[in-house]
């Protein structure tokens, strides 16, 4: 059974609360329920983990090799200038999806570039809570 690492960056804490025209209304809980529910059917056992702090996110991407087959990050803001959590990934060697929420590349232009996406397989945006699950399946691909 392919072991998934489903790490969340800043502020995802705050779904269901923040920015609820682009974020939606479900919680990072509610996600995690939808994203148990098809690990189940599609046969993935995964972790599932939020963090608001930089270090901790890297600590966790440094502590999945070996552990891990696939890493799903959703870096939040840190995917535009996060090159220490671009390095983590890159150094522990394996595959990661980035995915997103919301369509980074039909937001601000600040929004649009992804240091992280350089050194993923691939990036899936826009399609809210499915995002995660698009991203379990492409787990599941790897």
């Amino acid at each position: 059974m392919k072991k998934v690492l489903i790490l969340n960056g800043p502020n995802l804490n705050m779904l269901g609360i923040r920015e609820k025209n682009v974020y939606g209304v479900e919680t990072l809980q509610d996600i995690a329920q939808k994203v148990s529910e098809e690990a189940n059917i599609i046969g993935i056992d995964f972790d599932f983990m939020q963090s608001n702090h930089e270090g901790e996110i890297i600590d966790k991407i440094h502590g999945a090799r070996g552990v891990y087959d696939v890493l799903i990050i959703n870096p939040g803001a840190y995917t535009h200038y996060s090159y220490a959590i671009r390095d983590a990934i890159k150094a522990v060697e394996i595959p990661a999806i980035e995915i997103h929420l919301s369509n980074i590349h039909s937001r601000e232009e600040f929004r649009s570039k992804s240091v992280i996406a350089p050194v993923c397989v691939g990036q899936i945006c826009g399609f809210g809570s499915k995002s995660y699950i698009l991203g379990l399946h492409a787990a599941k691909l790897l």
